[in-house]
């Protein structure tokens, strides 16, 4: 899983917790090994690169956290007295030593079942994008036809319906476009025009979806119309309340979809 760049490494933060709150994670479990390694808290709050102050807060928080302390201070003795770890902090050590290797054998072992991870990567690249848009679809690049200015480009989404978008020929450049790479479309619904009766008459929008009409929500103004393209697509428009009563939508119903090339935003990740 590591040989490709956009392969995704599992990992995750381990934090015992006790009466709803952070009782040990990794990050007092490192303070815990420096007083017991150093013997002083202001040595081992050096070593961890946090404050005395700040050592101390944790410190005082896991022994009242704990059912008994698991850090006590020293006073006298030959060096002046120091800080070191109860035997039930040195237990504690131990068992979360413990759970955290179980932790990164679950961890490992996950990152085996899941195989080749990089579908997974780009479908979370996809669903973290923020766009305002209401429609966006993955697809494959599969035509570019450069103009003068601008490009046309054609993309196949899934179920291999086409969708085609007229771009700048600098868009292309900037976003490295060829053919066979994974893109998006992205359409605001307020572009597309919903109808019902297409039958011969022409148009010059280049994409015209058929579907079935799987919801509408109606409005004072406005009405959304949702419509499943294919089994895997579904394309969301914003159309007035008075077209979607004239043209009397309903779920179920038999629609099409129709948006110009260049409502098409294209996007890669």
């Amino acid at each position: 899983m590591k040989s490709h760049k956009n392969s995704i490494a599992l990992d995750a933060s381990l934090w015992l917790n006790r009466d709803d709150s952070k009782f040990l994670g990794a990050d007092r479990i490192v303070l815990l090994e420096k007083i017991h390694e150093l013997g002083s808290i202001t040595k081992a709050a050096q070593a961890v690169g946090i404050s005395y102050k700040t050592a101390w807060e944790q410190v005082n928080t896991l022994n009242n956290l704990a059912e008994k302390p698991l850090v006590e201070r020293l006073t006298g003795g030959k060096g002046g007295g120091g800080t070191s770890l109860t035997t039930e902090g040195k237990d504690v050590l131990e068992q979360f030593r413990t759970i955290q290797e179980e932790h990164g054998k679950f961890l490992r072992n996950l990152e085996q079942r899941l195989g080749d991870s990089v579908s997974l990567y780009q479908f979370l690249r996809r669903i973290s994008m923020k766009v305002s848009a209401r429609n966006t679809f993955a697809g494959k690049v599969t035509g570019i036809t450069k103009g003068a200015v601008n490009a046309e480009v054609i993309l196949s989404l899934k179920g291999d319906i086409p969708l085609v978008a007229t771009v700048t020929n600098g868009a292309i450049n900037n976003l490295g476009l060829s053919i066979g790479m994974d893109a998006y479309a992205i359409i605001k619904a307020s572009s597309i025009i919903i109808g019902t009766d297409l039958q011969e008459a022409k148009v010059s929008a280049r994409n015209i979806f058929h579907g079935s009409i799987t919801k509408v929500i109606e409005g004072p103004v406005n009405t959304e119309v949702d419509l499943a393209i294919g089994n895997e697509n579904t394309i969301s428009a914003v159309i007035t309340h008075d077209s979607s009563a004239r043209l009397a939508l309903k779920a179920g119903g038999k629609a099409f979809a129709m948006f110009k090339a260049s409502s098409v935003i294209i996007g890669v990740s």
